[in-house]
């Protein structure tokens, strides 16, 4: 399982969580401790807001351990809302395209999870992308595809979380019709340059670990603690949708509905 962070608030340098911190998620790469494995090589990935309406990106396929390029590039940029991502893969290739956070217009979009069968949905499953947003898909993974649904939901005008719910609902309904005994677990965030959505949510009753930590400059969404303020950083309820803007955190009940059938 993947690890990642998502910070609103002051503006700071990326290395100030991606690699100071004694926990940070350079350090989770390699010592992850809540996840199913404590390796997490399979690439990586920084997006970040700055001037401009549409994030910055920067993805790679080595091991964040190992990138000299990311201690740079997290060394030199600030943000006032970032992403940052360390990937271990759960099927799919090791390629830049298959990296988070994903970038589509001024969204972006990150998950730790999986979904079960996801072989035998995959298909059906891309064939929901709408054909206007079908040639963004530049990767294979379940993470990219439900980003891309869920755009597909805001285009509609649905809000942020209700289309991140419609998404996970597609895919659940698919899972059940393919008989798929496998769970459905999702952390996931979304952002749009000024707000974020963070989702903690599973079809059984062990979603990704995924922490909030509110300070008086800052809102920081982990999937686990990156310093020693132990005191800071509480659990995201299961089945949870957190939204962060202007310094604010609201908690709302999160539950991807099944598709009724026809």
């Amino acid at each position: 399982m993947c690890r990642f962070l998502a910070y609103s608030g002051a503006p700071v340098f990326l290395e100030d969580f991606v690699a100071s911190p004694c926990h940070s998620l350079i350090h989770q790469s390699l010592h992850a401790a809540e996840a199913k494995t404590g390796t997490n090589g399979d690439g990586f990935g920084v997006g970040w807001y700055g001037e401009r309406p549409e994030p910055g990106q920067y993805r790679e396929v080595r091991p964040a351990w190992s990138d000299e390029n990311l201690l740079s590039i997290a060394r030199q940029v600030r943000s006032h809302l970032f992403f940052a991502h360390v990937r271990a893969a759960t099927g799919t290739a090791t390629t830049r395209a298959n990296c988070h956070p994903f970038v589509h217009g001024r969204h972006l979009f990150m998950h730790n999870g999986q979904i079960g069968g996801y072989g035998a949905i995959r298909r059906k499953l891309e064939n929901l992308i709408p054909d206007a947003l079908y040639g963004a898909r530049a990767g294979t993974t379940d993470s990219e595809a439900i980003f891309l649904l869920a755009i597909a939901g805001m285009a509609r005008g649905l809000a942020a979380g209700e289309a991140l719910a419609a998404a996970l609902a597609e895919a659940l309904s698919l899972m059940a019709e393919a008989g798929t005994r496998e769970p459905l677990r999702c952390a996931a965030a979304l952002a749009d340059g000024e707000t974020i959505h963070a989702v903690r949510w599973s079809s059984d009753a062990r979603p990704p670990s995924l922490y909030l930590c509110a300070r008086e400059d800052s809102v920081v969404i982990a999937s686990e603690p990156v310093d020693a303020a132990r005191e800071c950083w509480q659990a995201l309820p299961c089945n949870t949708l957190a939204t962060v803007r202007g310094g604010r955190v609201s908690l709302s009940p999160f539950a991807p509905a099944l598709r009724q059938a026809a």
